[in-house]
């Protein structure tokens, strides 16, 4: 345990905030209303790696906000030999914008571990997500009251795992790096991106991928008591 330990920094998507419950209700509200012949659980299989590859090339700048919005939606569309127009997939991804925070499933024992940890530490949270949708899921989730600060990459002008937006972050807390940990279930945004910035970090390994033991990691949130 670091007792040095003053601020902690939270990744939101995939850590806290349950992006795949959340995003598969999304769907399959659109779809019972509009693509009553679309499985959802067929779509979302092909839809989650293909969303996690878009998202990689997006926080590594090869592709732009609005071609991760497009593409991952017309590739997931492709993989099912569904043929769909480009007007109606730019319609889908306004709409699925729109309802995703209407729906706020929470990783288990994320209320309980940020409880444990608020009176020791000050929270934070380093998110690549577009800023006002992050907006609303924090607050729709009733999270806000958890973190003195949020550090979007729409404010940064990069994303993790970019040093500067890790800095960016820092400065924002007034904290230092020794002082610091971040938590993330991204192994390359999250956890390289703090420990290559100078940070600790914890894995949140939730679908328990091989990596070093050299690594800190937990596989459920309330492990995190471990550690701090």
């Amino acid at each position: 345990m670091n007792t040095n330990i003053t601020d902690i920094f939270f990744d939101l998507d995939h850590t806290l905030w349950d992006f795949d419950k959340n995003s598969e209700m999304a769907f399959d509200r659109i779809f019972k209303t509009k693509y009553q012949e679309i499985v959802t659980q067929d779509f979302i299989k092909e839809y989650i790696p293909i969303n996690q590859e878009c998202w990689r090339l997006y926080q590594n700048d090869k592709i732009t906000h609005q071609e991760l919005r497009y593409n991952r939606l017309k590739f997931s569309f492709d993989a099912l030999n569904y043929v769909i127009s480009e007007e109606n997939i730019l319609e889908i991804a306004n709409d699925y914008i729109e309802f995703l925070t209407d729906n706020n499933y929470l990783f288990d024992g994320a209320i309980e571990v940020l409880e444990y940890l608020k009176p020791k530490y000050k929270l934070h949270i380093i998110t690549n997500g577009f800023a006002h949708v992050q907006e609303k899921k924090i607050n729709n989730a009733s999270l806000g009251g958890y973190f003195s600060t949020i550090t979007n990459s729409e404010l940064a002008g990069v994303k993790k795992p970019n040093s500067i937006i890790f800095d960016y972050a820092l400065k924002l807390a007034n904290t230092s790096k020794e002082s610091s940990i971040m938590i993330g279930d991204d192994f390359e945004a999250d956890v390289n991106g703090a420990l290559n910035a100078g940070i600790d970090a914890i894995f949140f390994n939730e679908k328990r991928v091989d990596v070093s033991e050299n690594y800190k990691q937990i596989n459920h949130l309330l492990e995190l008591k471990k550690y701090l």
